[in-house]
């Protein structure tokens, strides 16, 4: 590259930042609202809508009936955000919680009644109709049907004319295909039942198709769909057409989904609600950001000299990009997303040490800058891509398998993964080239690797299997030992185990940092933890608070306290008790969903490494990374919520990333592997090769949490917390297990094509 070139390329490179990080932060257009400042945020940043249901009818419900209703509903309110959560509050009533929305009315008119949807013949057995048709201009003059009930539901289900009701739809999606007959594309809602809405169905369309007749779709007192029938459907599967868009198809499928509820619902209350977290909580976060990406260019600058330049101006870039792509995504982003997000800047730095490692091994052979930066590139890549689409393919799966906050989590991952190749591998070399190109062309400059000292690793391999097991072994003990004396393995919080739910109405208004401080202390000398859940009422001086479940005295206490020393009326302190707002289906689903992640893990490692032992040995020490973290959740005794299940995910993504690096040389010096090396002294100078890399990015990565440790609220602490011990726990498996758990499956287990 030219000099002049290279003037330019710069300009532009700058221009391109400073645009990104204008629109991030203060937007373009009239409104001049950055994407920042219009990313949804959840409920514990914004507040949103909470919305109470009651079981219609005198019986109380089964819980059966209950578990399946609310799990049904968290899938339908998910589609206005991956956050939205839904519980059990009492005996008979229903709470959804959506962040980000301000019009109750609105998300109430789109929910409709949940659990009154009915499919409708268009005749009885004896040819009498059960609804009419007429046609009419609707309100833009164009030619559309109406339609109106001849008899009451109760008439209809007597005579047999309601072929199947909402309970018998197993499922509902909106798809597209391609019309057969004007081989267009059309949009459709695709329809799986039950067994037993089958053989009802079958019956009914054979009836309809022979008449040349419809079936209605009445939900909520409305027509919703008339499609005529145009086959006999005898599997079950159906496929209503007609849809104008695919925002209209999908409103079909939901509407229907929801009407297929084992329970009716009727709206008790709905209120607008305030964010649970005050304004601090957003300024901490920044405040860690910032002193956190500071930490990282320091050390960037004084390790890696122009490369850490180069590196550190990329970084700003992949953190703009971060937020505008959020922006456009329609991510909800809560306090966890947010801390998670500032994670991935110190994570993003990986694939920039492993290539700046690169470059300072072919510079310590003699090469030149221009060489060594070109081959240093081309050697890191396999590593780099390997690691990054193993985790890709982890977040696809839980992306499709996940639910709620998993498929949040999933975007989030997916979006810094892609973004952190594209800044390493693009942006950061165009950079190095750049630089070279105005001058900077002494290898001194970027640093000459010296000769690494080969470490005996694998001799110690029984000592560090003896350490991993005690510790795991003494995390199985505390759990067992807080199973019988507190009366949970774990601190569960009550996303996981439910609780009290007390709405109180304050004598004066105050603000969630106020009741923060002042409020929140008296109810954690209650509870005895800080696991306490405040939101206010918009609008109101009444508050919701939610704790784990209070006894009857504990209760009597809580409310002496408001009274006595908040001057609140007693009689507008009510008290119910709620349920976990992560359902045994939602466990069950993330569970599957981390399985089903590990095995496509395993089979990618499996593809490119062309040894199943290499995947193998990476899901060992992910094991083992997963339960020594429990482990620290046990003793530590750190709450137990949503942020556990991200916390995870985070550190196998981590811990994936550094096991293939060590991989990825075992794989190049097998190549090398002369007649006089041992299996043994190949893996331990793999090791040895790749030993500051491990270590220069868990530093990188250690900086961002513990400045979320130091400056964050209390839950955003319980977030970094086992976060520091999972960074700790993944260097210490990839460098110290994963190699020796490879080492062993290799002279232990041969491959049949081997040796």
């Amino acid at each position: 590259m030219k000099k002049n070139k290279a003037v330019i390329g710069l300009i532009i490179f700058l221009l391109a930042l400073a645009g990104s990080v204008y629109t991030a932060v203060f937007g373009v257009g009239a409104d001049q609202s950055g994407s920042a400042s219009s990313i949804k945020l959840g409920l514990d940043l914004a507040g949103g809508v909470s919305i109470t249901y009651q079981v219609v009818g005198d019986e109380k419900p089964n819980d059966e009936d209950m578990s399946d209703t609310i799990y049904k509903l968290q899938q339908r309110v998910a589609n206005y955000s991956s956050e939205a959560q839904v519980y059990q509050e009492g005996d008979d009533r229903i709470n959804i919680e959506i962040p980000g929305v301000s019009d109750a009315n609105a998300i109430l008119e789109e929910l409709g009644q949940p659990g009154s949807l009915y499919f409708i013949a268009q005749t009885d057995s004896d040819g009498n109709e059960n609804y009419t048709t007429t046609y009419g201009l609707d309100a833009e003059g164009n030619l559309a049907e109406q339609h109106a009930l001849l008899k009451t539901i109760d008439e209809m289900l007597a005579d047999g004319s309601i072929v199947i009701t909402g309970t018998d739809v197993a499922d509902a999606q909106a798809g597209s295909q391609q019309d057969q007959v004007m081989n267009n594309r059309q949009y459709v809602v695709q329809l799986s039942l039950t067994e037993a809405g089958t053989a009802a169905f079958a019956a009914a369309t054979e009836k309809a198709y022979t008449a040349g007749e419809s079936i209605a779709i009445y939900y909520d007192g409305e027509f919703v769909s008339v499609p005529g029938v145009s086959a006999v459907i005898k599997d079950g599967n159906a496929i209503i057409t007609g849809q104008n868009s695919f925002e209209e198809a999908e409103q079909l499928a939901s509407t229907i989904r929801i009407g297929g509820l084992k329970l009716e619902l009727q709206e008790l209350r709905s209120n607008v609600v305030g964010a649970q977290l005050g304004s601090d909580a957003i300024r901490t976060s920044l405040i860690a950001a910032a002193v956190g990406f500071a930490l990282i260019v320091i050390f960037l600058v004084m390790v890696y000299l122009v490369p850490g330049i180069a590196a550190s101006l990329a970084l700003a870039l992949y953190t703009a990009l971060m937020v505008i792509l959020l922006y456009a995504f329609e991510a909800t982003l809560t306090l966890p997303g947010i801390a998670g997000i500032i994670l991935s800047i110190g994570m993003a730095v990986d694939a920039n040490v492993i290539i700046f490692a690169r470059i300072r091994e072919e510079l310590a052979t003699g090469k030149t800058v221009q060489s060594a930066v070109k081959i240093g590139f081309t050697k890191a890549r396999s590593a780099i891509l390997d690691g990054n689409i193993t985790t890709l393919i982890a977040a696809a799966v839980l992306a499709v398998k996940g639910t709620g906050s998993i498929q949040g989590f999933a975007l989030t991952l997916a979006i810094g993964i892609a973004l952190s190749m594209f800044t390493a591998m693009i942006v950061t070399r165009f950079l190095l080239n750049v630089l070279y190109a105005l001058g900077v062309q002494s290898p001194k400059a970027y640093g000459v690797a010296k000769e690494a000292k080969v470490l005996p690793f694998l001799p110690k391999k029984k000592l560090f299997f003896a350490l991993s097991a005690a510790v795991i072994v003494l995390g199985f003990v505390v759990m067992g030992v807080n199973q019988a004396s507190k009366g949970a393995a774990l601190n569960y919080s009550l996303e996981f185990v439910g609780g009290t739910s007390t709405t109180l109405t304050l004598s004066q208004d105050m603000s969630i940092e106020e009741i923060d401080a002042q409020i929140v202390p008296e109810i954690e000398k209650i509870t005895g933890d800080g696991n306490v859940q405040t939101t206010k009422v918009a609008g109101s001086n009444q508050i919701i608070i939610k704790t784990r479940t209070l006894s009857v005295a504990e209760r009597e206490t809580f409310n002496d306290v408001m009274v006595g020393n908040f001057g609140v009326e007693e009689s507008s302190i009510t008290a119910e008790t709620i349920s976990a707002t992560v359902s045994s289906e939602m466990k069950s689903d993330a569970v599957v969903a981390v399985l089903a992640a590990a095995v496509c893990m395993l089979i990618y490692i499996w593809f490119r490494f062309k040894d199943v032992r290499f995947g193998a040995s990476a899901v060992l020490a992910l094991l083992h990374d997963i339960l020594v973290v429990l482990a620290f959740y046990a003793v530590a005794r750190v709450s137990v919520g949503n942020t556990f299940i991200a916390c995870m995910l985070t550190i196998i993504g981590y811990s994936i990333n550094a096991t293939i690096v060590i991989f990825d040389r075992i794989r190049e010096n097998m190549k090398d592997m002369g007649r006089k090396d041992t299996l043994e002294e190949v893996v331990n100078r793999s090791i040895s090769q790749t030993l500051s890399r491990s270590v220069f990015t868990s530093l990188t990565t250690f900086f961002m949490v513990a400045a979320l440790e130091v400056f964050g609220v209390s839950s955003i602490r319980e977030f970094a917390l086992p976060l520091i011990a999972g960074i700790i726990c993944g260097t210490y498996s990839s460098i110290c297990l994963a190699g020796a758990f490879w080492y062993l499956l290799r002279t232990k287990i041969k491959k049949a094509d081997a040796e």
